[in-house]
């Protein structure tokens, strides 16, 4: 089966195509969709496709008679053939020809031929060639004779459809619009799909047609006619490439085509049009060629060389020069002659010279008919659809047109030619990368010329150079990366501009520092002009690259951006830089430099020296790289195939020593090697092997001190080292020099020179070359030879000089290798190589190869360097944001601070969110601080000195209300620092836990919106589960209520109300736009959410809390004074002599800013077990720093202080951080003044640390300043209560708080509220006044209602309930029994005594019973008569002493006397209670003549008629149960109380001489029972006889 037979099968079936070995697979299959691509849908047609072909055939003939003015007749084309007998001819014959496989050459085929289409024709004349028929009309004919009975086009040959247009296109000198009917044809027939893949020789046709138009040979006399031919020609190629034979083409007849397009394209006699068109016909073609190359590699299979490998043997049989001729469009009637058609006949010899047909060579015998050679054509032409060769020679082709240096080819050349490459690289880029043949031509030619082209001037070629650049970078950077380093260098040094940030007024420069003023690959200065490299290629190599940066122009500038833009807008690009070259030890900080660049160049100063679009431009690409990590932020992080991030972060610190020691180095080597030593680069500088490797290894040692060092004396261990780490097996001694001078540069002095030399003789002799020399000697004199002919040869200053020739190279060599001479044919190559290839020196040259060596020298490198790791990962963003985030975040603030777009605002606001995002994510807290940091500063509310108050002013409109103050108005105003804010706290919110070092900032923003009544103080469950109170704020200096004013209008009230203003020294009253500016700052403050950010707060880790505490505490000022004066609100004032802000006896200040930090740092600390043990010493500490001065600090600030701490001491009382009684001594040290004032929140405090029996209250209660406190407050009718309170749970919790220490205190202090509730008797004396009697107070408004009375009622009982305590805490003193009851229970009855004689009857009743049942308690008697015999002395006696002075009976005339009669009785009754014991005592009779005496004063008091009963009958009965008893007796009857008898009567008789007589005593009893003992309850009746008669008889 023939080739064309198979693709004919192929193209109405591909699964029925047999296995032929090197039959090419058809890559477009026939099984397509009917909307697909009109290659595989051809164009319907309604008439007969016969038809058609007929007509064109005529319409073509027709012109051919018209233009060519030919005197041969077209009767045949016309008629489609005359008649004649050879039609009869069996076709057999025919067929047999067709089948014959003889050579088209041999003479015999030629005769046959001839004979054959003489008969078949029945032409005449010689040799049977008709005289009257053109030979191109002729074709028409013959093929319209053979489409005589064809019923379907499609099954018709297409090589015979096509051949007589073909014809007619390649004939020498055919007129244009005669070619131009031809070509239409043609584009008619592929189009209607006459010629289709299921065609008989499609492909065969389609190569032929390739043939023919690319060496279409028309007339060119016309120049418009010969444009609309190229026209026609081009849309043919681009329909043939893009049609359904495209794919079949060969890689000649490709490379054919696209070579004519290259030649259209590149005449500059062609007008414009037809050159534009011819560009874009070869980018479409280009495109489809390339996109081909992907379904190539497909086909080919999954391996990646499996097309390389396939190809490899044809890769160099195709070329294509678009200036050789065969490809030129012809431009005489003399151009060069086509080639042949495959398979037609040769025309006559008659013809020859009559037409162009002579030139058309065929294949076939001549005269043979055009279906005769179905079989020969698939033997000679190759028919194997274009592939990689066809592919890699059009892109040579290409890139050899940007060659800079070479002159034929102008920049409008270069120009389409980068438009052609830059669609190429656009549509299969990764391709090209992938394939070695095509790899190597991006790698070495396109980037050399490139590199090179971006240095024009001309703006088109750099437009165009740089979009190729971008996109060969955005494509292929995976082979490229020493050169994507190379020229990003190069852009980096172009655009960084060298003129200084300029100085904004109001922003400190601080604030955008982090912008790098140079790059890091910036020319060292001239006096460090050898100081080594900070990028692998050196300075002047750049220079000679062409690479080193300078003045551009504006448009070139923005051109270079913008290229830079495209790069930056792969989202990957810059993590690629980074682990590529900031991650690499001998590449360059890329990414570093560019953002640096970037930032720098979106400053809007960077537009006077480039144009206005390049900051937005730069400003755009450091958003887009912000935002593409931002993007990644919630990508799982993808680790497979890619360096461990702190692998990376490792090398950068490895190379940031590397650096510096290198630096170090080149001032100098000792130094440098010590320091390298010594961060663990080079493990030890005594080992020469170690040093070598590190010195040949590192791109940045510089080469001229490092060939001083390696030839210093002393140094030949590093050095014979430094020459083993060189490979020079095989090498030719020039070659193995060359490559040792390649590391370093040579010293000037001859010794230094010789040293090398030696070693490098020594290290060649030892290795292994081809030549087997092995004389050091020889060769140490052949090297120097060398050096000496290289700088003969290449030394610019021997131009005039004659140069050394070979014979005088060999002649200086004679005799030295052992006497005799070296090889000479191994000489002349020697001196060949050195001729024709220069040996530069490093920073030596710079002549016309230093550009060669230089890209040799990093072609080599690159080699080393490996391939570009791509990364589509996040891994290494945390880093990366690390490196970069200080030049964009300053770059941000200083666009944002300079804007007036709001475009730009809400791109730079968005930055800002998401560079905090990215912070917070990865934890980088000094990026999120400064960034916090610059937007607190263009809030404007972070200032150091909070903002002034004084003017603050309240407008209430109904029940709500705003503070207009000068921070809220001017903040109102300006839409910059409002958005700020917003950012700021979208920032912080959720960040809290990273943030660090800026919690100042945000707090000074809280203290001002606080300090103006904006914020509430914050957002703490701490401060609701203490209640309390809110902290004091300025009192506005006006209220302004507008709803009152809202009926007031017009000029008059307006003036009005100014003058009462201005007279009353007020601030004017807030006009509508300082109100609405303050509504505007409440909007944006509630919109800020801050409490949210309060509630992150509450849960914050300790380290993180830790970082804000340390931050609030910063904000106290050293200086108490240094704030402003304000005056506090009233309502939130304590009570005190003056509600303004400085006390009455102080000139201190209040500030509320200074009490806010205090409550958030105790709040804070307080929240948890972890936080009092992390924060609570600092906190304290700051606390009582404030108590410690108390003279400087208001006392709304010691109150607060104070309650601070004593919640922390509640709280931190395990931890020791404060000194219970330092505390109590601190606070007991204020003023009696201070203290009231500060007593609400004090006695608060004290109250929370005491309300559960615990070791805290324990010390709290024993401590004497706490009862110096509460003595101190007791007395002020505002603290009482608590103060009360507090004692009173002291005395009745349980366990009772009341013990040894504190007994005396709690009792003095029950005793003090109970004095206070003498006011009490006003109240009952004044009742008594109104109601008319005396003594009894009325039930609608007792004294007990009143507080006070009703604390001293209970500090009485409490008084009683201590009695119950005394007998254990006598156990517990330890103290002797006399002092333990003089200790206990004295001070008890002396209290009760005390308020025996309270002006307050109920108190004083109370406190008389309290008292009697005290007395009368068996507990109060032991064994020593002296310990309780002085409740006579000490209790009973004193009371009756005051009860007789006029100023307490003054105090309650009524009830004093009723209270003497009590304690009258109550003597007698405690008389008698212990007149059992008394008598056993010696000291009886004393003790009973003092009382005899009380009542003799009692009874002479003058009181009135009660006393004067009460104490004659009380009396009496003593007597009678004294007499009963046997105590009191006459002598007759007890000789031994003679003297108690005696004196008795004697006493009595004084004041009561009757009473012996009434009593009878003296009388002789009947009986003489003996006597009983005297019980309490016997005493108690015998004494209230009297009392209850009395009482009897007033009833």
């Amino acid at each position: 089966m023939s080739r064309d037979a198979q693709l004919t099968i192929a193209a109405m079936d591909p699964g029925v195509l047999p296995s032929v070995p090197g039959t090419p697979l058809l890559r477009r299959s026939p099984v397509v969709s009917s909307r697909m691509h009109y290659r595989s849908r051809p164009v319907s047609v309604a008439v007969d496709p016969v038809s058609l072909v007929i007509s064109e055939c005529i319409a073509i003939t027709s012109a051919i008679q018209k233009y060519a003015r030919s005197p041969y007749s077209s009767v045949s084309a016309i008629l489609g053939g005359s008649p004649n007998l050879i039609q009869l001819v069996p076709p057999g014959a025919a067929g047999g020809s067709r089948r014959a496989h003889k050579s088209p050459t041999t003479d015999s085929n030629v005769d046959g031929a001839s004979e054959l289409a003489t008969n078949r024709w029945g032409l005449r004349g010689k040799k049977g060639k008709s005289m009257q028929d053109n030979p191109l009309i002729s074709g028409f004919g013959r093929l319209r004779q053979e489409l005589t009975g064809v019923k379907d086009i499609h099954k018709f040959d297409s090589l015979v459809l096509l051949y007589p247009f073909l014809q007619i296109i390649q004939a020498k000198g055919t007129a244009a619009p005669i070619t131009v009917l031809a070509l239409r044809a043609i584009q008619k027939f592929l189009a209607y799909g006459f010629i289709a893949p299921v065609s008989p020789r499609f492909a065969l046709a389609m190569q032929s047609l390739s043939a023919a138009i690319t060496h279409c040979q028309f007339d060119i006399s016309d120049s418009a006619q010969e444009e609309v031919v190229l026209l026609m020609i081009l849309h043919l190629m681009e329909d043939m490439l893009s049609g359904p034979g495209g794919d079949i083409l060969s890689d000649e007849s490709v490379c054919d085509m696209m070579g004519r397009g290259l030649t259209i394209c590149s005449r500059s006699r062609f007008s414009e049009v037809l050159r534009r068109t011819a560009e874009a016909s070869m980018v479409r073609m280009c495109q489809i060629i390339f996109e081909d190359l992907k379904h190539l590699e497909v086909e080919a299979g999954e391996e990646n060389e499996a097309l390389d490998r396939q190809t490899s043997g044809t890769m160099d049989n195709v070329k294509m020069d678009p200036a050789a001729n065969g490809t030129d469009v012809p431009v005489s009637k003399e151009s060069a002659e086509p080639p042949p058609i495959a398979d037609e006949p040769r025309a006559s010899s008659s013809s020859d010279k009559a037409s162009s047909g002579g030139d058309t060579p065929v294949s076939g015998d001549a005269g043979r008919s055009s279906t005769s050679s179905a079989s020969d054509s698939s033997e000679f032409v190759d028919l194997r659809p274009y592939s990689l060769p066809s592919v890699r020679e059009l892109f040579r082709v290409l890139v050899s047109f940007l060659d800079p240096h070479d002159r034929k080819h102008p920049d409008q050349m270069r120009v389409m030619a980068l438009r052609i490459i830059h669609v190429a690289l656009e549509v299969a880029g990764p391709s090209i990368a992938k394939h070695p043949a095509l790899a190597t031509i991006a790698e070495d030619q396109l980037c050399s010329h490139l590199f090179q082209l971006v240095r024009s001037d001309n703006m088109a070629v750099l437009q165009e150079s740089l979009v190729v650049a971008s996109t060969l970078l955005s494509t292929c950077r995976g082979v490229l990366k020493l050169q994507q380093e190379l020229y990003l260098s190069y852009l980096v040094a172009c655009l960084h501009p060298s003129v200084e940030i300029p100085r904004e007024p109001g922003i400190d420069p601080s604030l955008y520092s982090g912008i790098p003023q140079a790059p890091k690959l910036v020319k060292p200065p001239p006096s460090q002009g050898n100081s080594g490299r900070s990028t692998p290629v050196p300075v002047k190599d750049r220079q000679k690259l062409g690479m080193e940066g300078g003045a551009r122009k504006p448009d070139a500038r923005q051109a270079m951006v913008e290229n830079i833009g495209v790069l930056a807008r792969m989202p990957t690009f810059m993590v690629e830089l980074f682990v590529n070259y900031d991650c690499d030890e001998d590449r360059s900080d890329l990414c570093e430099d560019l953002i640096g660049l970037l930032s720098r160049n979106a400053l809007p100063d960077s537009a006077t020296w480039s144009t206005t679009s390049v900051p937005p431009l730069c400003l755009d690409a450091l958003l887009r790289f912000i935002q593409f990590i931002a993007e990644r932020l919630d990508q799982a992080p993808g680790t497979e195939g890619y360096p461990a991030p702190e692998v990376m972060r490792e090398r950068r610190r490895r190379k940031k020593l590397i650096i510096k020691g290198t630096n170090k180095f080149n001032e100098s080597p000792k130094g440098g090697l010590a320091y390298l030593q010594e961060k663990g680069v080079i493990e030890s500088i005594a080992d020469p092997v170690c040093v070598a490797r590190f010195l040949k290894g590192t791109s940045r040692v510089n080469k001229k001190v490092l060939g001083d060092f390696l030839s210093k004396r002393g140094n030949e261990a590093i050095l014979d080292a430094f020459m083993d780490v060189f490979d020079f097996n095989g090498k030719r001694v020039d070659e193995a020099l060359r490559v040792l001078l390649e590391t370093f540069r040579l010293p000037g002095e001859s010794s230094l020179i010789e040293r090398i030399m030696t070693s490098f003789a020594e290290k060649w002799c030892s290795s292994l070359n081809p030549e087997g020399i092995t004389d050091r000697d020889a060769v140490f004199v052949l090297t120097y030879a060398i050096i000496m002919l290289n700088t003969d040869q290449h030394n610019p200053n021997f131009k005039n000089q004659p140069r050394m020739q070979f014979a005088d190279f060999a002649k200086n060599l004679r005799g030295v290798h052992g006497g005799k001479d070296f090889d000479p044919a191994y000489l002349q190559d020697i001196f060949n190589a050195i001729k024709s290839d220069e040996i530069i020196l490093p920073d030596e040259h710079d002549n016309k190869h230093a550009f060669d060596y230089a890209w040799k020298e990093l072609l080599l490198k690159s080699e080393s360097a490996g391939p570009l790791l791509l990364c589509d990962t996040n891994i290494y963003d945390a880093d990366m944001f690390a490196t970069a985030w200080n030049p964009i975040v300053s770059c941000l603030f200083f666009v944002f601070m300079s804007a007036t777009d709001d475009t730009v605002y809400a791109r730079v606001i968005t930055g800002f969110d998401e560079c905090a995002r990215i912070a917070t994510k990865y934890g980088n807290a000094e990026a999120l601080d400064e960034i916090i940091y610059r937007l607190s500063y263009i809030s404007t509310l972070s200032t150091e000195a909070l903002s002034n108050t004084s003017l603050n002013t309240e407008v209430q409109v109904g029940e709500n209300s705003v503070m207009v103050s000068e921070l809220a108005v001017k903040f109102g105003r300006d839409v910059r620092p409002q958005l700020a804010t917003l950012v700021l706290f979208r920032v912080v919110t959720g960040s809290e836990h990273v943030i660090r070092k800026s919690w100042k900032h945000i707090i000074r923003i809280w203290l001002n919106l606080f300090v103006n009544s904006l914020i509430p103080p914050f957002f703490s469950t701490e401060a609701e589960r203490l209640a309390l109170p809110s902290i004091p704020l300025q009192s506005p200096s006006q209220v302004i209520d507008r709803a009152a004013k809202q009926n007031e209008s017009g000029f008059f009230s307006a003036f009005t109300s100014y003058i009462s203003s201005y007279a009353a020294d007020d601030p004017p009253e807030p006009s509508d736009e300082e109100l609405e500016s303050t509504l505007c700052t409440v909007d944006c403050v509630n919109q800020c959410h801050m409490g949210d950010v309060f509630a992150n707060i509450s849960h914050l880790p300790g380290h993180s809390l830790e970082a804000l505490v340390d931050s609030l505490l910063e904000q106290i000022p050293e200086d108490p004074g240094s704030t402003a004066v304000i005056t506090v609100k009233t309502e939130n004032m304590p009570s005190s002599p003056s509600n303004a802000q400085k006390s009455r006896h102080s000139n201190v200040i209040y500030e509320p800013a200074m009490v806010y930090i205090l409550e958030f740092c105790t709040f804070l600390a307080l929240r948890n077990e972890d936080t009092i043990e992390l924060l609570g010493k600092r906190v304290v500490d700051a606390l009582q720093a404030v108590l410690r001065d108390a003279k400087s600090y208001h006392p709304i600030m010691l109150e607060r202080a104070a309650f601070y701490l004593l919640s922390l001491l509640q709280a931190s009382y395990d931890f020791d951080y404060i000194r219970v009684p330092v505390l109590l001594h601190t606070i007991s040290s204020f003023s009696k003044d201070v203290l009231i004032k500060t007593s609400g929140l004090v006695l608060r405090g004290i109250k929370f640390c005491i309300e559960k029996p615990c070791p805290l209250r324990n010390e709290i209660m024993t401590s004497p300043d706490f009862w110096v406190i509460l003595q101190t407050l007791a007395t002020n009718q505002e603290s009482a209560p608590v103060v009360f309170e507090i004692l009173e749970s002291g005395v009745t919790s349980s366990p009772p708080a009341i013990m040894a220490d504190n007994y005396e205190a709690a009792l003095a202090l029950l005793n003090e509220f109970a004095t206070i509730a003498s006011i009490g008797a006003a109240a009952e004396q004044k009742s008594d006044r109104k109601q008319g009697r005396k003594g009894r107070p009325t039930k609608q408004e007792k004294p007990s209602e009143n507080a006070v009375v009703a604390r001293g009622i209970k500090a009485i009982n409490n008084i009683q309930q201590l009695t119950y305590r005394i007998p254990h805490l006598m156990k517990q003193s330890h103290l002797e029994a006399s002092e333990a009851w003089s200790a206990y229970w004295l001070p008890i009855f002396q209290a009760l005594t005390t308020q025996c004689t309270n002006p307050c009857r109920e108190v004083r009743h109370l406190a008389f019973t309290s008292l009697q049942r005290t007395l009368l308690s068996p507990e109060l008697t032991s064994a020593d008569h002296e310990e309780w015999t002085a409740i006579f002395g000490e209790v009973l006696f004193p009371l009756i002493l005051r009860l007789l002075k006029p100023e307490v009976f003054s105090s309650d005339r009524d009830g004093m006397s009723e209270t003497r009669v009590q304690a009258a009785s109550l003597l007698c009754k405690v008389f008698l209670q212990y007149l059992v014991m008394l008598s056993k005592w010696d000291g009886m009779l004393d003790l009973w003549l003092k009382i005899i005496e009380i009542m003799d004063r009692l009874m002479n008091s003058g009181q009135g008629d009660s006393l004067e009963e009460a104490v004659p009958e009380n009396l009496k009965n003593v007597l009678l149960i004294m007499s009963s008893n046997g105590y009191l007796v006459p002598p007759s009857q007890n000789p031994e109380r003679e003297e108690l008898w005696s004196e008795t009567w004697k006493r009595i008789d004084r004041f009561l001489p009757d009473l012996r007589k009434d009593l009878a005593l003296e009388e002789e009893p009947k009986e003489n029972p003996p006597p009983a003992a005297v019980t309490p309850e016997v005493a108690g009746e015998a004494t209230a006889a009297p009392e209850t008669e009395k009482a009897e008889e007033k009833a």
